[in-house]
């Protein structure tokens, strides 16, 4: 397969695959002798891994971690199940910081009348110190 094709089997963009051949998450592809890149059905599963674990939210660091245990076949799925834990705490983190940002911005927004005086609770709650 040449770049495009593997592109639209894999669902990742030809530009993604030369950034992941760039930075080492996957190997290079073997060249044709005009320099065409040429691609293998395993290619195509270890993209849709990637772009699997990436629709997950998953780093780049933690999808190479995952791409490590994924070829070790003596790896222990607690390994692989530490990592998602991780992952999934992190996202309850960010998930909580994001619901605190909605309700102060819900709150500010509530107190706005939103008509034309040029006092804004929005503006002074931006500007306010942040809490302690």
């Amino acid at each position: 397969m040449n770049i495009g094709e593997i592109a639209r089997a894999s669902g990742v963009s030809a530009k993604m695959i030369r950034h992941y051949e760039h930075i080492g998450l996957i190997r290079e592809s073997s060249r044709t002798f005009s320099g065409y890149r040429q691609y293998h059905e395993r290619d195509v599963h270890l993209l849709r891994f990637i772009r699997r674990a990436r629709d997950l939210g998953f780093s780049l660091d933690q999808i190479r971690q995952l791409l490590s245990l994924w070829d070790d076949p003596e790896r222990a799925s607690a390994d692989v199940k530490h990592l998602a834990e991780a992952h999934i705490a992190d996202l309850d983190a960010r998930i909580a910081a994001l619901s605190e940002m909605r309700a102060t911005l819900v709150a500010l927004a509530q107190a706005c009348h939103g008509d034309h005086r040029p006092d804004c609770p929005i503006l002074q709650g931006l500007a306010a110190p942040p809490d302690s």
